[in-house]
């Protein structure tokens, strides 16, 4: 199966912002971008004329970096939201935001997607007390998310019980009962990543 390979700092970096996709280190002081905030490579450094292919094509490839999707992935979310009634950009963000390893991130299960997208990989989480294995799950609304019966023992769950998660309004979790309830669609405003929709839209419309 692909996945994406290389250094996870190295692309916070390339993409100018942080994209947290190493836990709790992105708010460490041991953050790679906090104290190198230059693009990688011998020519990072140097001021580079950007195009406007160039901004659109950043932008795609912040958003697959920061939920980890391919490419062949990514395209299928966009023209699934262009049929969709609504603006095409804010259909495919909430889209990406509902595949089940962001909402089990989201929900303070694991500490960075990656590790949210293992958890699922590894057959941890039920949806309406079935077990999924599959991190690009769509939830929807009233779906019941959870820690299976079985791996609640596991010394990463037993943490998380009687923790305080901040989380987004469109999403609850019980940290006793290990159980989450999705309330309802996640709108823009919900989506935290500084993410400028349109010019992907307008790439993938070239």
């Amino acid at each position: 199966m692909a996945k994406l390979i290389g250094p996870s700092c190295r692309q916070c970096r390339r993409e100018g912002c942080k994209l947290f996709l190493k836990g709790d280190r992105c708010t460490s002081k041991k953050c790679a971008f906090e104290r190198r905030q230059s693009l990688p490579g011998q020519h990072g450094a140097a001021r580079k004329r950007v195009t406007e292919y160039g901004l659109q094509l950043r932008e795609k490839q912040k958003v697959k970096r920061a939920y980890g999707i391919l490419e062949k992935q990514f395209r299928k979310y966009y023209e699934e939201a262009e049929r969709m009634k609504g603006v095409t950009g804010e259909n495919m963000l909430s889209l990406i935001e509902r595949r089940l390893d962001n909402v089990v991130y989201r929900m303070g299960i694991g500490a960075s997607r990656t590790e949210c997208r293992q958890i699922v990989n590894h057959g941890h989480i039920t949806v309406n007390g079935k077990r999924v294995n599959v991190p690009s799950y769509i939830v929807k609304p009233g779906d019941v998310i959870a820690i299976k019966e079985n791996k609640k023992d596991l010394q990463m769950f037993k943490d998380l019980k009687g923790m305080k998660i901040i989380m987004p309004k469109w999403l609850e979790f019980n940290s006793e009962k290990l159980e989450g309830k999705i309330l309802a669609n996640p709108s823009r405003e919900d989506i935290d990543l500084n993410i400028k929709e349109h010019l992907i839209i307008e790439l993938y419309s070239r």
